[in-house]
């Protein structure tokens, strides 16, 4: 990833408007801002959620509360709790997540 042409500046994210995107299951939040081709994204996933697809883009991904659970395609599973962090590269591992108590996580990809 390269990061030019983003000025120095903050973001209160109760400020950005947020989008719904429906889940298998559940909903999720997004509230996004871009920086040239980076998004950045606080995200939010109501209890019981559970992705509507496997993903392939590329995320760094940070818990900030609840629990998320990301499968991989290839049957492996993780949990994170908040403070723990995933990234994966564009293309790499499908992946999909899921929580049954609900998460907010901050991604860039």
């Amino acid at each position: 990833m390269q990061m030019a042409d983003i000025a120095f500046g903050t973001t209160d994210w109760s400020k950005v408007e947020a989008t719904e995107h429906k889940g298998e299951t559940g909903v999720a939040t997004w509230r996004t801002r871009h920086f040239g081709p980076i998004r950045v994204r606080m995200v939010e996933y109501t209890p019981g959620y559970l992705a509507d697809h496997w993903c392939v883009k590329g995320h760094v991904l940070l818990c900030l509360e609840g629990e998320l659970t990301t499968e991989l395609a290839d049957g492996r599973v993780f949990v994170l709790k908040p403070v723990m962090s995933y990234q994966v590269a564009d293309n790499a591992e499908p992946h999909r997540s899921s929580t049954e108590v609900g998460a907010k996580l901050f991604i860039v990809d």
